[in-house]
């Protein structure tokens, strides 16, 4: 894999079990506009926010308490000469222990700088996974986008034009 593939990761002091079951509670610490469903392999969810961004996500590989991959089926997005930038790509969680932790790793595979969305879905990437859904693991309670409510200064911007 592409070392220029998006990456982020956090570091809690919760068990990789506790990890598993914040990644797969996507309405948790994504967005709660989530339909379908997001825990088991096969699963499918389409993924929303005001006519922005939509994207139709598949898990394809799912090892409880190390591992969530999810292909993305399909993409919009309003904002880039190609609708389409994410439509073919992967992501990738990764659990891992490491000492008395747990790391969890996001890898958007096909997500790479040359994309117009890059920095945007960098941005969103970043505080998604280091601010809610840390905080879903850690405290039991993401920040997610709730009912449109833009959670990135790029969302804000976004929703503006």
């Amino acid at each position: 894999m592409s070392s220029n593939n998006f990456t982020t990761a956090i570091l809690i002091n919760q068990s990789p079990e506790a990890a598993f079951l914040a990644i797969t509670n996507v309405r948790g610490w994504w967005s709660e506009e989530i339909e379908g469903n997001s825990e088991k392999l096969n699963d499918e969810f389409i993924y929303h926010y005001e006519d922005i961004h939509r994207a139709h996500m598949k898990l394809i590989e799912v090892i409880p308490n190390k591992k969530v991959v999810w292909q993305v089926l399909d993409n919009y997005f309003k904002f880039t000469k190609d609708e389409t930038e994410w439509t073919g790509t992967t992501i990738v969680f990764d659990i891992n222990p490491i000492d008395n932790q747990t790391e969890v790793r996001l890898m958007h595979v096909g997500l790479v700088p040359e994309y117009e969305c890059y920095e945007i879905c960098r941005e969103g990437w970043t505080n998604y996974i280091q601010n809610s859904m840390y905080n879903l693991i850690t405290t039991g309670k993401g920040r997610p986008n709730a009912s449109g409510k833009p959670q990135t200064e790029s969302e804000r911007m976004l929703g503006r034009s």
